[in-house]
């Protein structure tokens, strides 16, 4: 029985895709695996996760078409996963639904559900199995898992989804999918936490609607903190993914602590003790010497009084209900101006 999922989506969160033009489209579906580019991190997060026995969930937008090539991909940077689905985007267009091709809310929020359902039916996960999410800010993620997490705990009533899902033009068939699922499921705070890669450089203060449970992250080592705190990942796992960003990306000990500070100083962080982290990487001299010590030290060394900052800045409020109906016309920044 799982003790944790994680559901990730793939472009702009897990790959560096470019889909805003109809030639990146094209670009995109026909790359190789091995020249699709990982966000820096995410791989070795990704891995580390499994490693720690989380359950790993894929839902992307990506076309089911390219299931092979993503699959291939996710092979050649060592990650194993549980479950990926994809868009039938191919099946969406024969029907003439073309507003489905680029609609998440329509797409997301129902296979969420569906995937909760079938995981709890089958005795996969129990009532107490809680979830991680993982998207960006090119698209509706941030609506979409909010909405997920509150429907899924009963702080959204179905006459309010129904308005959201007519709101939000869905299909008819797919607004009946979706309040099946949610019929069948009994109220659970299923949702630990939301993290958005800002892929976009979205301004962190335009998530605040959505309240304290979604983190906006500029890279992976920040997602790796936050998931340390919340008891998910070892501290030889944060120190893994501070490696990568060093070695790969040229981090060096100033950028990976000014990581820590950022989201400390955004009240993201609840600034528990580091001492692990410390203890982590005195450990490793021990073994063969973990890359970058130096830089792993320096950060390691400026943790402390950062997580004094993070105890002040920690926002403790209670998690609000945001609303829904106001958001939805608006929810996607690709479509909005539409």
């Amino acid at each position: 029985m799982a003790t944790h999922i994680a559901r990730w989506d793939l472009d702009k969160t897990y790959l560096r895709t470019d889909f805003d033009t109809l030639r990146d489209l094209v670009r995109t579906a026909f790359e190789r695996p091995e020249q699709k580019r990982t966000n820096p991190g995410a791989s070795t997060l990704l891995r580390e996760m499994v490693r720690a026995g989380v359950q790993v969930h894929i839902l992307s937008g990506s076309p089911e078409q390219m299931r092979r090539r993503l699959e291939d991909k996710l092979r050649l940077d060592g990650v194993r996963w549980d479950t990926l689905t994809l868009k039938p985007n191919l099946r969406n267009l024969l029907r003439l639904r073309f507003r489905a091709v680029r609609d998440q809310l329509g797409y997301k929020l129902p296979a969420l559900l569906r995937a909760r359902v079938m995981a709890t039916e089958s005795g996969e996960v129990g009532a107490g199995c809680r979830e991680t999410l993982f998207g960006d800010d090119a698209e509706a993620d941030a609506y979409v898992y909010s909405l997920y997490a509150d429907v899924v705990a009963g702080r959204v009533d179905q006459d309010v989804l129904m308005r959201v899902l007519e709101r939000g033009r869905l299909y008819e068939d797919v607004v009946v999918a979706a309040m099946t699922a949610v019929r069948t499921l009994e109220p659970t705070d299923a949702v630990e936490r939301i993290l958005i890669h800002l892929e976009q450089q979205t301004p962190p203060g335009d998530f605040r609607a959505y309240g304290p449970r979604i983190v906006p992250f500029y890279n992976y080592l920040q997602a790796a903190f936050v998931l340390f705190e919340d008891g998910r990942l070892g501290a030889e796992a944060v120190l893994r993914v501070a490696v990568e960003l060093t070695t790969v990306h040229r981090f060096d000990g100033d950028a990976l602590a000014r990581s820590y500070l950022d989201l400390a100083r955004r009240g993201h962080l609840r600034g528990t003790s580091t001492e692990p982290m410390k203890q982590a990487l005195e450990d490793s001299f021990a073994q063969p010497a973990l890359p970058a010590t130096g830089e792993l030290g320096v950060m390691v060394e400026r943790l402390p009084w950062m997580a004094d900052v993070a105890r002040s800045m920690w926002r403790s409020e209670p998690q609000g209900v945001p609303d829904y109906l106001k958001l939805v016309s608006g929810h996607n920044p690709r479509t909005r101006h539409g």
